[in-house]
Protein backbone atom coordinates (compact mmCIF):
# COMPACT_ATOMS: atom_id res chain seq x y z
CA UNK A 1 0.00 0.00 0.00
CA UNK A 2 2.35 2.21 0.86
CA UNK A 3 3.92 2.25 -2.99
CA UNK A 4 0.77 3.23 -4.31
CA UNK A 5 1.17 6.27 -1.95
CA UNK A 6 -0.97 5.28 0.80
CA UNK A 7 0.03 6.79 4.12
CA UNK A 8 1.66 5.30 7.02
CA UNK A 9 -1.22 6.25 9.45
CA UNK A 10 -4.32 4.80 7.34
CA UNK A 11 -2.28 2.03 6.60
CA UNK A 12 -1.98 1.50 10.45
CA UNK A 13 -5.67 2.01 11.10
CA UNK A 14 -6.31 -0.75 7.90
CA UNK A 15 -4.07 -3.35 10.35
CA UNK A 16 -5.56 -2.66 13.42
CA UNK A 17 -2.77 -0.17 14.76
CA UNK A 18 -3.21 2.03 17.73
CA UNK A 19 -0.34 4.10 16.32
CA UNK A 20 2.26 3.94 13.61
CA UNK A 21 4.99 2.91 16.07
CA UNK A 22 4.19 -0.99 15.98
CA UNK A 23 3.28 -0.29 12.01
CA UNK A 24 6.86 1.26 11.28
CA UNK A 25 8.48 -1.54 13.22
CA UNK A 26 6.41 -4.42 11.43
CA UNK A 27 6.31 -2.80 8.17
CA UNK A 28 10.00 -1.32 8.12
CA UNK A 29 11.07 -2.77 4.27
CA UNK A 30 7.83 -2.47 2.59
CA UNK A 31 7.51 1.78 3.82
CA UNK A 32 11.13 2.99 3.06
CA UNK A 33 9.58 4.12 -0.56
CA UNK A 34 7.77 6.49 1.81
CA UNK A 35 10.79 7.19 3.84
CA UNK A 36 13.10 7.64 1.33
CA UNK A 37 10.13 10.32 -0.45
CA UNK A 38 10.37 12.04 3.12
CA UNK A 39 14.44 12.11 3.21
CA UNK A 40 14.34 13.58 -0.78
CA UNK A 41 11.96 16.14 0.50
CA UNK A 42 13.45 17.16 3.43
CA UNK A 43 17.26 17.68 1.80
CA UNK A 44 15.30 19.91 -0.88
CA UNK A 45 13.55 22.11 1.54
CA UNK A 46 16.69 22.25 3.67
CA UNK A 47 19.51 22.23 0.50
CA UNK A 48 22.10 25.31 1.05
CA UNK A 49 21.71 25.16 -2.91
CA UNK A 50 18.10 26.86 -3.99
CA UNK A 51 19.10 25.29 -7.56
CA UNK A 52 18.06 21.80 -6.91
CA UNK A 53 14.59 22.91 -6.56
CA UNK A 54 13.69 23.11 -9.54
CA UNK A 55 15.64 19.61 -10.51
Amino acid sequence: MSDHGVSIETIADLVGHAGTRVTEAVYRLQLRPEITKGAEAMNIIFSDNPQQESA
